[in-house]
């Protein structure tokens, strides 16, 4: 049960996003968002003094989250004239979506008080036309599913992410895309992931671009081994990266890869795994999944976890039943039945797709009743200047 967009998405929920479009933005949205019933602010510290490349990093991910079938409408605020990061330009871009949007400039409107007033007021009449909207029913491939994991240990990749792989093979099934993150989690498992490509472009694609993000890397100075596994994981259990690569890769199930897409790329329409080219760090990673659609994700945590992108719904599952105890404020689905013999993965598989048909049907995952919204970071490609 979804909202269906003018340019026929679905959303699994009906947002009013408050946008900032550059740091300097960021109180007014904040008071805004607070003063609007259904408001999401969206804050960040970017938006000038950036490397084009990097520029252009950051009004792609920014657009692209108003452009998330979960968002209906969006109030956009810069507070002068920065290059790509201007209200001008970023209405352009999303208009294209058929949303509402409108738009504040706190210069022109005579400073942050004014800004306030005008981005509530019309933010207050974006919520009018949104509230009489209703939810229709859609076919489950009209919606993409998000993987993700963190703070993993040795349960991961024995129990809760290969149950998560079940999931996405069964929406893969029934005509659905999945996007698989985090590549510097993925090295040592390329053979695998290689022999599940479509053909070999694909495959070889796979290899160059893990190996491109190690190169990333190195070229710093830094060897990635010196931080991943990180130290949740390492007292999890994971003693080396293609462990935990290994484990971390069996959230893409068993359905074929179809193709590598690049950080908040949206993915073709052919059914199966999407791999994105994103960092290993949660929030970044899981906004490159909500820039590309995705409108709900679900992020496997050995160790427990808090994380929740804030607009689109992050149900959180673990195979720890201690992880789960100390943790079960913020995670939604106590899977350690898996490792005790009472439940297979299969039934496991399908108590989270149940899981995720309810939550894009309206129900709400722990962390959203608690506001937490740890999720939203933009990859960086390039310095500060």
């Amino acid at each position: 049960m979804g909202f269906v967009r003018p340019d026929g998405s679905v959303g699994a929920r009906n947002y009013l996003l408050i946008l900032s479009a550059t740091i300097y933005a960021n109180s007014v949205v904040e008071r805004t968002a607070n003063s609007l019933y259904g408001a999401i602010p969206l804050t960040h510290h970017l938006g000038r003094c950036q490397t084009k490349s990097d520029l252009k990093m950051t009004f792609d991910i920014l657009c692209r989250m108003a452009e998330n079938p979960n968002v209906g409408g969006v109030v956009i605020v810069d507070h002068f004239r920065e290059e790509l990061c201007n209200v001008d330009e970023m209405a352009h871009e999303i208009s294209k979506t058929g949303k509402l949007i409108e738009t504040v400039n706190i210069r022109n409107v005579g400073g942050a008080i004014n800004a306030v007033a005008d981005a509530t007021r019309k933010g207050m009449y974006i919520l009018r036309k949104l509230s009489p909207m209703t939810r229709e029913k859609v076919d489950i491939s009209k919606f993409l599913f998000g993987l993700n994991c963190g703070t993993s240990d040795t349960t991961s990749g024995l129990s809760s992410n290969v149950a998560l792989g079940y999931c996405s093979d069964r929406i893969i099934r029934e005509g659905g895309r999945s996007i698989l993150a985090e590549f510097p989690e993925l090295m040592g498992a390329e053979p695998w992931l290689a022999s599940k490509a479509v053909n070999q472009e694909v495959a070889q694609k796979i290899w160059d671009q893990i190996k491109g993000y190690e190169d990333r890397i190195l070229a710093t100075g830094e060897d990635i081994r010196g931080s991943q596994p990180t130290g949740d994981n390492i007292a999890g259990g994971i003693s080396t990266i293609e462990e935990k690569s290994l484990g971390g890769a069996k959230k893409s199930g068993t359905a074929p890869i179809q193709d590598v897409i690049y950080y908040g790329e949206k993915p073709g329409p052919v059914p199966g795994v999407y791999m994105m080219y994103t960092p290993g760090h949660g929030s970044e990673s899981i906004t490159g999944i909500a820039a590309a659609g995705a409108q709900v994700l679900v992020f496997s945590t050995g160790g427990g976890h808090t994380i929740s992108h804030p607009i689109m719904p992050t149900i959180k599952i673990s195979g720890n039943a201690t992880s789960y105890e100390l943790m079960q404020d913020t995670v939604d689905l106590d899977l350690s039945d898996i490792l005790r013999g009472k439940i297979s993965v299969e039934q496991a598989g399908d108590m989270i797709y149940r899981e995720v048909v309810e939550v894009l049907s309206g129900k709400l995952t722990k962390t959203e009743i608690l506001k937490e919204t740890t999720g939203f970071a933009i990859h960086r490609v390039g310095l500060s200047i």
